[in-house]
């Protein structure tokens, strides 16, 4: 029998209001009895086009500050952050990975598989980077996750073309594919690319609004790079999906597994306090109008999505004011 989350009540009136961050009567969020991520997580990425350098540096130090290996950042920190993710088990009570680590990378600069990509040639572009005669990617069939990004000169089947709908069921998801990649062995892809084209109000949101929030700001991004920026904020909503339903069989709300809204769906545009609807809560002021929520490695700074918390039942971050 599947488990169910719920929400318990309480006298006080800030943490009372917090069940209306992203609650709803309407979507519950449910354990389907299948397996997490509780090996090591490994991402192993692929940069596919032409990437600069100070924009890998942005998303690598994100990557890296999920499992900080020395000087954890100040409160409140990304690894605070995937906490939340850690909170959700599998039938045998064992949690989400703590470890969080880079892999191999790879660059594949002349865009081997064309600039416009369907899932099909996406299956290639991991398959080549795994046989590759030179320095090819790792095969780790447990905690191994090949992470795809893109430049902003490649289209991407189904990625950010449609508007969108609610809050449970976004533009923003990213394909997920189990690809029997090498050998028979299956491993676990997420998506990602560039976000200045075509829809950056949407993918790219709150750094870029969309033309149907007529009159609301947008903020400045903490690393100076619109698209980059707002990729971290998807990446880090893909990965904690990933770790909590890696087969699409775990924790997820809906009936349909092929349409799930997942534990990060469910928060979709609240980064603080009091978020919802076109108002992302409240934030940290990182002057000049940006506005960031977390803080990593080396400095750095992000504005990256709640997650649904399963123990309270509602969405929860390291900034909250009651923290």
């Amino acid at each position: 029998m599947a488990n169910t989350t719920t929400t318990t009540t309480t006298n006080d009136p800030l943490r009372e209001s917090k069940r209306y961050e992203g609650s709803s009567d309407l979507v519950h969020l449910r354990y389907h009895m299948g397996p997490v991520l509780t090996p090591n997580i490994t991402l192993h990425t692929i940069w596919y086009g032409l990437w600069p350098a100070p924009h890998k540096r942005i998303i690598r130090a994100f990557l890296r500050s999920i499992c900080p290996t020395s000087d954890p950042p100040h409160h409140p920190s990304v690894s605070a952050w995937w906490r939340t993710v850690r909170l959700y088990t599998d039938q045998t009570g064992s949690n989400v990975s703590r470890t969080v680590s880079l892999g191999g990378e790879k660059n594949d600069r002349f865009y081997s598989h064309g600039k416009s990509l369907t899932r099909l040639s996406i299956q290639s572009v991991i398959r080549s980077a795994i046989t590759a005669k030179t320095r090819p990617l790792p095969i780790n069939p447990e905690g191994g996750v090949y992470l795809v990004l893109t430049s902003a000169d490649v289209l991407v089947q189904d990625f950010c073309q449609v508007e969108l709908i609610n809050d449970a069921n976004t533009s923003l998801r990213i394909p997920l594919l189990h690809l029997p990649l090498h050998h028979g062995i299956h491993a676990p892809l997420r998506l990602g690319r560039q976000l200045s084209h075509p829809m950056p109000g949407v993918c790219a949101y709150p750094f870029a609004v969309p033309d149907y929030i007529p009159g609301l700001k947008p903020y400045a991004p903490p690393n100076g790079d619109i698209g980059v920026d707002g990729m971290v904020s998807v990446i880090g909503h893909e990965i904690a999906e990933l770790a909590s339903n890696p087969l699409v069989n775990a924790w997820y709300a809906g009936e349909d597994p092929s349409f799930p809204t997942e534990i990060a769906d469910l928060c979709e545009g609240i980064y603080g306090t009091g978020g919802g609807g076109s108002y992302t809560g409240q934030l940290l002021d990182g002057g000049g109008g940006v506005k960031y929520n977390l803080n990593g490695v080396g400095g750095r700074r992000f504005l990256v999505q709640w997650i649904w918390n399963p123990v309270p039942g509602y969405c929860s971050g390291p900034n909250a004011l009651d923290q």
